[in-house]
């Protein structure tokens, strides 16, 4: 899967010891939207972006979203997992001054992070806890999925950081 290099940015949860894992129990949709997240596992399935887990500690539902086109949005439920995760104050960096400071060197490169979400990895062993059950089984992300605390500050710095 292209993404970005584990050197330059891995995500890393900072879960408070204090929380239990907490397993969501599942939701049922109708064959509509059935469908529709079988597609969309199957997709991430093929992009490596998730795999089969057989023990989790956390679950989330997924939840499905209508888009404007008609299609479905599928995003995860990580509202327990967010609860247990203490909110990052990272200052984040001055656009102003990321330009002024990379006047006077010779090499100057663009990464299109604009699609932050699946191109940057998550930690191995926090894998475990983007746990998500669908009708066709158990699965968690190795890539950073939309709607995890504190994941919007590593597409906003990768946008102006590169």
């Amino acid at each position: 899967m292209p993404g970005i290099d584990i050197s330059v940015a891995l995500h890393k949860l900072h879960v408070d010891f204090m929380y239990v894992p907490i397993k969501q129990k599942k939701r049922t949709f109708n064959d509509e939207k059935n469908q529709a997240v079988r597609a969309k596992v199957e997709l991430l399935l093929k992009a490596n972006a998730i795999h089969e887990l057989q023990f989790p500690k956390w679950i989330a539902n997924v939840v499905l979203v209508k888009k404007p086109n008609g299609t479905w949005r599928m995003c995860t439920d990580f509202t327990n997992l967010n609860k247990a995760c203490p909110k990052d104050f990272y200052p984040l960096p001055c656009l102003g001054r990321l330009v002024d400071g990379s006047a006077g060197h010779k090499v100057f490169d663009f990464m299109d992070a604009s699609r932050g979400y699946h191109q940057i990895k998550m930690y191995s062993k926090d894998e475990e806890k983007t746990d998500f059950i669908t009708e066709y089984g158990l699965y968690c992300w190795k890539v950073m999925p939309f709607g995890l605390k504190n994941a919007r500050i590593w597409r906003y710095m990768l946008m102006t950081c590169w």
